[in-house]
């Protein structure tokens, strides 16, 4: 405590942006692994991507080894928007007295959560449009195509205007709102049963480590789900008049695959999600921590 919630805006928005840096290679796999076999029954399509590091193999031989960051301008302008608000709207909320109530606490993450999704929404589109392009012969899901990240927001602005750069945020509220909620949830939890276990000493950076993974793999079971949903809304074609070719929403998303690529479908990336996660917010809050005690 002690920090003014625009000092916790300016940490928690560097805090993310330097773990951005970090695992932005896995959220080029995850997108990759992601958009693989999209509305395809299993088996029935070929596989460049198999497993989070032979498909980082081969997104180095087709993009290079700086194909790992690609998107990272988008997802360090994403990273600081979204952790930037979420942090400041947590900070609000802790001033006013909310997470003092029963839940509170992960209420206050959820929709510090929503709100950072909702601003920071158009940066996550165009990072996942610049991650899925690559060669023809590796590419998974729609190519957009983008120049540059500048071109991508102006093409989106010109052909969809304002509401085409929100396009896809029905996926991201509920994945990053489910994600907040379940990690302040177990976080803390974790990090107490793996003191309580005595493999490290509380209070200590090796236990707010293990802490980080074991209630990453919470997140990453609940949150998968909804990280597909949002990649393929984000990253789906659309008619002049923006309506999406494949997906008409959140709820139609969910049905297509879950009936043609099985409920499993549904996990494509989890191992990306689960690697990127742990790191993400151990890296986050550490960063924050160490930031906050300068």
């Amino acid at each position: 405590g002690g920090v003014p919630p625009a000092a916790d805006l300016v940490l928690g928005a560097t805090a993310g942006c330097l773990a951005c840096f970090i695992t932005n290679p896995l959220e080029v796999v995850k997108t990759r692994l992601q958009l693989q076999g999209e509305l395809q029954a299993p088996g029935t399509y070929p596989r460049p991507y198999r497993g989070v590091l032979r498909a980082a193999v081969a997104v180095c031989r087709a993009d290079g080894l700086w194909g790992l960051q690609k998107g990272l301008a988008a997802g360090l302008l994403y990273q600081g928007l979204m952790n930037g608000v979420r942090f400041f709207c947590y900070s609000l909320a802790e001033d006013a007295g909310w997470t003092g109530y029963p839940g509170g606490t992960v209420a206050a993450g959820a929709v510090a959560g929503a709100v950072g999704a909702i601003v920071g929404s158009p940066a996550y589109l165009v990072k996942t449009h610049l991650q899925a392009q690559t060669l023809s012969a590796m590419a998974v899901g729609h190519q957009h195509n983008h120049e540059s990240i500048s071109g991508a927001f102006k093409s989106i602005y010109q052909q969809h205007g304002v509401v085409g750069l929100w396009r896809g945020v029905t996926g991201a509220v509920p994945r990053v709102t489910v994600g907040s909620a379940v990690q302040l949830a177990t976080f803390a939890a974790a990090k107490d049963w793996v003191c309580e276990r005595q493999w490290f000493r509380k209070g200590s950076w090796a236990a707010v480590l293990a802490g980080g993974m074991v209630s990453s793999v919470a997140v990453a079971v609940a949150m998968t789900p909804f990280d597909v949903i949002s990649t393929r809304l984000y990253n789906q074609p659309v008619d002049a008049d923006g309506t999406g070719k494949l997906y008409r929403g959140f709820l139609d998303c969910i049905l297509q695959i879950s009936n043609k690529e099985g409920l499993l479908g549904l996990y494509k990336g989890i191992g990306a999600v689960y690697f990127r996660l742990g790191p993400h917010t151990v890296l986050s809050l550490f960063f924050w921590d160490k930031l906050r005690n300068m």
